[in-house]
This record gives structure tokens, C-alpha cells and sequence, in this order.
């Protein structure tokens, strides 16, 4: 089977030979370079320019003539052979053949996603040597990798949230057609793959848009990174609006993805009617009708409105959020940090914990202390707990560490265990870190590589230093932070798949492995049935109890965070995991320090 997604931006191949298409409104002369040779590009009106050159076959290298001078890659580049400056290549995606024609996805209830970053979850850092991964993942019980962003950025290493070239996916990973074998692969295993989107800005390094498009920014909103894109401009909104949805599309129709996570839409500033966030969501559903597409948001507003759910529980628009208040609750309680935005959460991490179970969001439209105050959220317990993506460690909580380490270096073992349960057999989304199945020792560092611009190193260098100055730890000495500029620091961050078969790694694998057994069981055909509601209590200040109910049963969560044992009724039901020996007499729960149980039953 054969795949290509059809766009107005970029290079088309056909059989006349290739379109190419660029919006370029505030250049005065385009003309097109393929392999060496200038070809006249007519204006096609509202800032487009438009041509097709016979003769030309993939592989093809090219680019744009901007002013007489300039010459630029394509904005919606498919390939990158030679870094983000380097000119674009001639890709024909017609000329992969796919295997997995019968796919169709896998119901929202099945995910449990793995979140991993292409260049470090392996020594080769490679599509291909992850490719030899997902069957240890399947086997694990994982049914979802997520790939951290692959739109080409600036040198060889990075998180992927510099990119600046949305269409093509990093050559230092691979070719297209390496990442279209990973994600065949993966179907052929019964796996999903999702991809981290980033539509909220461009990298520092090797974003040309402003030389020929200048309109695609605009001052009107500013945001961490400078100038906001221009979503919403009178005369280049509709185009910058396509730009990005085409390539949510692209991603998902071209190269098959089952699910996109679109990076801090918070910063998305847009005063349209119809926020991007919201077409972006109607147009995929429209277009793939057919097919289990799931979309995940990464949102610091904690919207509701996002989230809503159709009469027949389907998503309207948006499939789930990532829930980094729960994660913040789990992590003061492992940890006892309350620094940053931990400190909005440290006054009572056990009842914002409860009703992040039952609700979803901590905060909604509390004042947040983080925030100076100003309230946070809205209204979030009609929602099921399906719409919440949980977790205990990502990339971001990791890697915007210092030091970069994982949980598993900062909590008590046994306390992450019972977090570890938490996690996996509630009935939200459940996310592993790469490594955190078996508690990888390696850290996850913030490294980049902007060579040769030894000026935009020296910047993120000190930048990142400054940023932990106000840190106790480092006020003396931020010499110690790695430096996100050596390579020594990414190589630091991939993790060793050997540490797998040695202690205490094997048991926290296999304890892994046990949770997620119990979860496709137990957990995920109750959350395949209608939800009805949940409810949570603290039956002490230092211990939650909550119950979720759907028209197949209802699943229950008590847990002891406090020294002292704590007993509660029983209540019925079925216990389907606990953590601590002979925890329950008769009727009544009994649970010593640290310690907590899940039961099921039937309505």
C-alpha cells in the first residue's frame, strides 16, 4: 500500500515531474534552485509562487532564491540530508510500500503510552535500533510509543523542541523511509505511535520564514520565544492556520501516526472565533473518520473545554490532557520538594491527590500560588477519567531537573512502588518515561547542538546556568550543571537496556510488567463500559479513597501516606492488587504506613 498526503505547501511529486509551492508574501524575487540550476517561479497571487519542473525525480536537491541572494530550504521540506540550512530533498512517498493496510488504531482505553526521545532510548539512537525495541515494549504490555518531536532542528542533538522545519523528520535519526518501516513495525506488533507536535514556536537556529514571510509572525502577541505566529492576522491567518494542519494531517495520513501530542498550547495566542487548537481538532476528525486518531494536549490552562465528550462518550474534539497536576501531587509526596510550581501543591498534596483521582484537574479556577494567585483551570469532574494523561516522570519533569535525574533517584523505592500501582491501575491514561520501567539510572540531561553558532551555545550555556542560580543547591556553584552544549551530555542521557537483568532493576521490570497484566484484565474492560462518576474522601488528612464507577463495576483506591496504620471498611469487591502483607481482616482494610490497595466489583 502506498501513502502520500496532498498539500498545497512544498514539493509534490507527480508525473509531470514536481510541483513546487512556496507562500513567500514579503519577498520581492523568488526563483527555484534544483541540483544547481535557477528556474523562474511564477507569483500565483496572495503571496503564493507556484511552478512545475519536468524531468525532476526524487532525490532531487533544492531550494529557494530569495532576493537575488538568499537561498533557503523549503518550509515544508520533507527531507533535510544536510541540517536545516542545507537544501530541501525531493521526497516521493509514493515509493514506500506499507504493510499495514488493515490498521486502523486502537481504542483510546488500550493506551498505555511509553513517552521516548528517538536519539536516546538506544546506543544508535536510531529509528531502526528502536525498531528492534518494540517487542520487548509489546511484551512489557506497553500498546503506545511517543516519539518526542522530529521536525529537523539545528545539529545532531536535541530534545526536538528547537525544530524549525515541521515537515521533516531529523536526519539524524534517519531517512523517511526508516521512520516509515518504525511506525509499520510497530502495527505489525499491535503498537501504536504518537508524536510530540510543537506548534507554538520555531528553534533559534535555522528558521528562514522571516527572510520571505514575515507576516507569519506577529508582534501583536509575544511569547517565551519572541513574536507569536500569526494564527490569527487578517491576511495570513487562514495560511498559517493550513500550514500546521496540513502538517497534523501529513503526520498522521503520510506516515500513519495514531495520535499527535501538541506541545504547550498555552502558547498558542489566538483571537480568533475558532481558536487554531479547536479547527485543528475538527478538521482531523472530519478528514479521518475511519481510523482510532487520538489528540493529546499538553496545557498549563487546565481546559475543560478541550475535553468535552459526545452522548456516546467519544471526544468532541481533543481526546486528553496531560495531567501535570496529578503528577505534581505524586511528586511532593515522594519527594517533599516544594519548590517552583511543587509549591502549589505542598500545603495538602494528599487532598489535591484526591481529587485529581476523582476530577482530573487540582486546581479549577482556584487561585494558583504559582500564579501570583490568579485563578487556574476550570471545572473538570464531568469528564472521565480517560480524558487525563497521568504520569510520574517525563521528559520534561526530568530533563528541566538540573542534574536531570529520575525519580527513582529522588523517592524511597518501596513509596514508588505504591505510586507505581497508583499510576498504572487507575483508570486514567497511564504514560512510562523510557527507563522508568525498570528504574534506568541514567539521567535525562537538556542538551543541544548549535554548532557552529559558538554565541547561541555560549547563551543556552550561561542561560541554563542562570536559570538554577536561585537554587540552594547551586547558588554557589552552577558549575556542576552539565553543560547542554558537549556532547558528553547527550550520550550521558541514553539509557542502558542491560540494567534490565540486574538487581534491583528485574524487579522493578517485573513489577512493572505485573501492574500492566492486571490493568489489561481488569482496569481497561470497566473503562470500555460507560463511565459514571467518581468519588474521593480522605478518611485522614494523610490518606485518600477513591472509587470510580462504570456501567461494568466499580474500581476502588485506598491509599496510607501517613506513618500510622489506618483501617477503613472493606466494603466488598474484589482486591486485584496490594502492597503490603495481610492488609486486609474480614471486613476492614487495614493498612500500615505507605501502603494501599485496589478492588473491583460490580454495581
Amino acid at each position: 500500500m502506498r501513502r502520500a498526503h496532498a498539500m498545497a505547501f512544498g514539493g509534490e511529486a507527480g508525473k509531470d515531474g514536481v510541483r513546487f509551492a512556496l507562500w513567500a508574501p514579503t519577498a520581492k524575487f523568488v526563483t527555484l534552485v534544483v541540483d544547481g540550476t535557477d528556474h523562474e517561479i511564477a507569483e500565483a497571487g496572495e503571496g503564493w509562487r507556484r511552478v512545475t519542473v519536468p524531468g525532476v525525480e526524487a532525490g532531487a536537491r533544492y531550494g529557494y532564491r530569495i532576493d537575488g541572494d538568499l537561498v533557503v530550504p523549503d518550509p515544508a521540506s520533507r527531507f533535510q540530508p544536510d541540517d536545516v540550512s542545507g537544501l530541501s530533498e525531493v521526497i516521493d512517498p509514493r515509493s514506500f510500500d506499507w504493510s499495514d493496510s488493515a490498521w486502523t488504531g486502537r481504542p483510546w482505553e488500550e493506551t498505555i503510552l511509553y513517552e521516548l526521545h528517538v536519539g536516546t532510548v538506544t546506543p544508535e539512537g536510531t529509528y531502526a535500533a528502536l525498531e528492534g525495541k518494540l517487542e520487548e515494549l509489546r511484551d512489557l504490555g506497553v500498546t503506545a510509543i511517543e516519539l518526542l518531536p522530529l521536525a529537523d532542528f539545528k545539529g545532531t542533538r536535541n530534545w526536538g523542541y528547537d525544530g524549525v522545519l515541521p515537515y521533516a523528520p531529523d536526519s539524524a535519526y534517519g531517512r523517511p523511509d526508516d521512520l516509515k518501516r518504525l511506525v509499520d513495525k510497530a502495527h505489525s506488533l499491535g503498537l501504536m505511535v504518537f508524536l510530540d507536535a510543537v506548534y507554538n514556536h520555531f528553534g533559534p537556529a535555522g528558521n528562514y520564514l522571516h527572510a520571505y514571510a514575515k507576516t507569519f509572525f506577529t508582534e501583536r502577541h509575544q511569547t517565551p520565544w519572541g513574536a507569536g505566529i500569526n494564527f490569527d492576522g487578517e491576511t495570513s491567518g487562514r495560511t498559517v492556520r493550513d500550514f500546521f494542519i496540513e502538517n497534523a494531517l501529513y503526520w498522521l495520513e503520510e506516515y500513519h501516526f495514531d495520535g499527535l501530542r501538541f506541545d504547550a498550547v498555552h502558547a498558542i495566542l489566538d483571537d480568533s472565533k475558532k481558536h487554531f487548537i479547536g479547527e485543528l481538532a475538527e478538521t482531523i476528525r472530519a478528514r479521518l473518520p475511519g481510523r482510532h486518531i487520538h489528540l493529546v494536549l499538553e496545557n498549563e490552562a487546565n481546559e475543560a473545554k478541550w475535553l468535552e465528550r459526545r452522548d456516546d462518550g467519544q471526544p468532541v474534539q481533543h481526546t486528553a490532557q496531560w495531567a501535570d497536576d496529578l503528577h505534581h501531587c505524586w511528586h511532593v509526596l515522594l519527594t517533599g520538594e516544594e519548590a517552583g510550581y511543587y509549591e502549589s501543591f505542598s500545603d495538602k498534596p494528599v487532598a489535591h491527590l484526591a481529587r485529581c483521582l476523582a476530577e482530573g484537574f487540582a486546581y479549577q479556577g482556584e487561585p494558583f500560588p504559582t500564579l501570583d494567585n490568579h485563578p487556574r483551570g476550570e471545572p473538570s469532574g464531568h469528564l472521565p477519567p480517560s480524558a487525563f494523561v497521568t504520569f510520574l516522570q517525563n521528559h520534561d519533569q526530568v530533563g528541566n531537573r538540573a542534574l536531570g535525574e529520575r525519580l527513582s533517584a529522588l523517592a524511597d523505592p518501596a513509596k514508588l512502588a505504591l505510586a507505581r500501582a497508583g499510576l498504572m491501575l487507575s483508570p486514567q491514561i497511564p504514560m512510562l518515561w523510557m527507563g522508568e520501567e525498570w528504574s534506568a539510572t541514567a539521567p535525562f540531561l537538556f542538551f543541544v547542538d548549535f554548532a557552529p553558532d559558538a554565541e547561541l551555545n555560549k547563551a543556552v550555556r550561561e542561560g541554563r546556568r542562570r536559570e538554577f542560580k536561585s537554587f540552594a543547591a547551586f547558588a554557589d556553584d552552577t558549575s556542576v550543571i552539565p553543560d547542554p552544549t558537549e556532547a558528553t551530555t547527550f550520550t550521558d542521557s541514553r539509557i542502558d537496556w542491560a540494567e534490565v537483568e540486574r538487581a534491583p532493576h528485574r524487579g522493578v521490570w517485573a513489577d512493572t510488567r505485573n501492574l500492566l497484566q492486571i490493568r489489561h484484565q481488569t482496569v481497561v474492560p470497566l473503562t470500555k463500559t460507560a463511565y459514571r462518576g467518581a468519588k474521593a474522601s480522605l478518611p485522614r488528612p494523610d490518606a485518600v479513597d477513591c472509587t470510580w464507577r462504570y456501567d461494568g463495576g466499580w474500581l476502588r483506591f485506598v491509599a496510607n501516606f501517613g506513618d500510622a496504620p489506618l483501617q477503613t471498611p472493606r466494603g466488598g469487591g474484589q482486591i486485584v492488587w496490594c502492597n503490603g502483607a495481610d492488609v486486609v481482616t474480614g471486613e476492614t482494610i487495614e493498612l500500615p504506613s505507605w501502603t494501599g490497595i485496589f478492588l473491583t466489583g460490580v454495581n
